[in-house]
């Protein structure tokens, strides 16, 4: 509580301590150049003027955009590179009758008929023609592994392909009571089918009672089904 003991051992009690022997010329200089940096030269702290100093001027906006490192622009193509006749397709948008697998071939489903476009060499190859009685195709879905291909057909069934050998692997039955308009791959062996009758029935291809799940959870049409990446 004692303010002028106080005062004396902060500002004067400490200069006597001081060893004058470790003090070097180096020293003293870096310690007044300190004081004039932070003003410590001032006799008074607070003092009272006409009006306070003019504020630098600094373009806080120009400042933070030029600090950012600029991000790499997305060039979006303002015309078409491709053009692919497709008379025969449906015109439904109910229906998934596109997909692009991973080997950079497309499905493509015209009427009953199923096209593959592949995009390296512009090539086209067709795959199957369904029977009347079964089609049209209604959907089509590369599994993750690019070679084999899912076909939902206008009469419930959906069949596997082997695009590579153009050769039919098997066909789901009695899945659906209805077209099959939507298909999602889990990995390689669980596929997930969505039809008119509202419902979602998830296919494990590897063995011969293939239904494993059934979701009855919507009253009308699935039209569209997809799987997270982490499945």
């Amino acid at each position: 509580m004692n303010c002028d003991f106080t005062h004396h051992m902060l500002f004067q009690g400490s200069k006597g301590k001081e060893n004058r022997a470790a003090s070097s010329p180096s020293k003293e200089a870096y310690r007044r150049q300190l004081r004039e940096v932070f003003g410590m030269n001032r006799a008074r702290i607070l003092a009272f003027k006409n009006q306070l100093p003019a504020p630098v001027e600094q373009d806080f906006y120009t400042y933070f955009c030029q600090s950012k490192p600029a991000k790499p622009r997305c060039y979006i193509p303002q015309s078409f590179k491709r053009t692919l006749d497709a008379s025969d397709l449906i015109d439904d948008f109910y229906l998934n009758l596109l997909d692009w697998g991973c080997r950079n071939v497309l499905a493509i489903a015209l009427g009953s008929t199923v096209y593959m476009w592949d995009a390296s060499n512009g090539s086209t190859s067709k795959l199957v023609i369904v029977d009347d009685d079964k089609g049209p195709v209604t959907s089509v879905n590369w599994m993750p592994d690019g070679c084999h291909t899912a076909i939902g057909l206008n009469n419930s069934e959906v069949q596997l392909w082997n695009s590579t050998s153009n050769r039919q692997l098997r066909t789901l039955r009695v899945v659906h009571r209805g077209c099959v308009g939507s298909l999602a791959w889990k990995r390689n062996h669980i596929l997930t089918t969505g039809s008119v009758d509202g419902r979602i029935i998830n296919n494990d291809v590897r063995i011969r009672h293939h239904v494993v799940e059934t979701y009855r959870g919507h009253s009308q049409e699935i039209c569209g089904l997809i799987w997270s990446y982490t499945g």
